[in-house]
């Protein structure tokens, strides 16, 4: 007789620790702790190159030379505008929902205005992932404006990515801190491997459904706040606590009522995110830039407190959080802002999915009742 034991299936919940294909887009190298975009040190990236510089090196696999990136550069500035049906659509949503999915709906409006939706070719793929990288910033920029009971900026030509994002939400172009400061930001968080929305996507296109569907639902997986929604909690939890002083106290009524502590923690990262001190630095400079050094001693005081009484590490959302807040961004269009960077990696990965495809359809073992029968 076989032992049950013997016979019993390992169950990875999660697929934590399971390795389901092979990627070219990026890795976290365990020697270095660093998270590498086609093999470069993100940390590098961000110090030297500007976010389309980045898009370009995940969708073509090396950077842009001068030529290469005026003429990129170009394209994506002629793609901002959003159609009249688009923005109609936006328009017709309530102002209760959540942007996530003013997003979700307007891509899937975008997607379905486009004649070529079902053309999956490595060109036309392409052509949709700059269409959507440009038109993303207007997007989440029009939604938080009309919240706000503003009108529409339009997107600027002369403008570089972040600095015209910044333009479409606040109506102007804040200081060269504030926008590089969101340049790094959208760099840092361009891509992440096989995280949830990513794997969403790849299965989306493993059953070769198009671009826009697999998008649509990589922004569903990111909506979560056990993924994208981090960066929001991050703020909220920033919003309960009154002054650094009270960080002590308010951490022992979280930890005694059981709370999962956003911002902390990483199922890849073992010794820390790689990206935290790249945008640690930043939200130095933009707590410097608006003088809101009570918000700094709260950061401070909370990822003290949780390195002593947990061990536990800051990811990159717990420094985005107060980043976008102090730029201007409404804390409910933090998730959207990942989506428009998150868009480069996305695309990258529906890409290389395409290419050498495989239907990604996994095993369950059942633990319902035995077979039954109707009385």
């Amino acid at each position: 007789m076989t032992d049950q034991a013997t016979t019993e299936k390992t169950m990875h919940k999660g697929l934590a620790g399971v390795v389901v294909d092979y990627t070219a887009v990026s890795k976290v190298n365990p020697e270095t702790n660093s998270l590498l975009y086609r093999g470069y040190p993100v940390q590098e990236l961000a110090a030297k190159c500007t976010f389309e510089e980045v898009a370009y090196l995940l969708w073509h696999g090396e950077l842009p030379n001068e030529q290469q990136l005026a003429e990129f550069e170009t394209l994506e500035r002629s793609l901002r505008g959003l159609d009249d049906n688009v923005k109609r659509v936006i328009d017709d949503l309530p102002l209760t929902a959540h942007p996530m999915d003013i997003v979700r709906t307007a891509v899937s409006v975008i997607g379905a205005n486009d004649p070529d939706t079902a053309d999956s070719s490595p060109e036309a793929n392409l052509t949709k992932s700059i269409a959507l990288l440009a038109k993303l910033p207007s997007i989440v920029a029009y939604d938080q404006r009309r919240r706000r009971g503003e009108d529409l900026v339009e997107p600027r030509e002369d403008l570089g990515y972040s600095a015209n994002f910044l333009h479409m939400t606040f109506g102007d172009v804040p200081s060269l801190v504030a926008v590089n400061a969101f340049d790094i930001s959208m760099i840092l968080y361009a891509e992440h491997s096989f995280n949830a929305s990513t794997f969403a996507a790849r299965v989306i296109t493993s059953t070769l459904a198009d671009l826009y569907s697999a998008v649509v639902g990589a922004i569903g997986a990111l909506k979560g706040p056990l993924h994208g929604g981090a960066n929001e909690a991050v703020m909220h939890i920033f919003e309960e606590i009154d002054s650094a002083d009270d960080v002590e106290k308010w951490l022992d009524d979280a930890l005694a009522e059981k709370r999962k502590i956003m911002g902390f923690g990483h199922r890849v990262y073992k010794n820390g995110d790689s990206r935290v001190p790249t945008m640690s630095a930043v939200l130095d400079s933009l707590i410097d830039l608006y003088d809101a050094p009570e918000l700094g001693a709260k950061y401070r005081a909370l990822q003290s407190a949780m390195a002593e009484r947990k061990n536990i590490k800051p990811n990159l959302d717990y420094p985005s959080g107060p980043t976008y807040h102090l730029i201007g961004f409404d804390t409910e269009t933090f998730t959207p802002l990942f989506v428009a960077s998150r868009i480069a990696g996305w695309t990258a990965h529906i890409m290389e999915q395409l290419a050498s495809n495989s239907l990604i359809r996994p095993l369950s073992e059942y633990n319902g009742p035995d077979e039954r029968h109707t009385p």
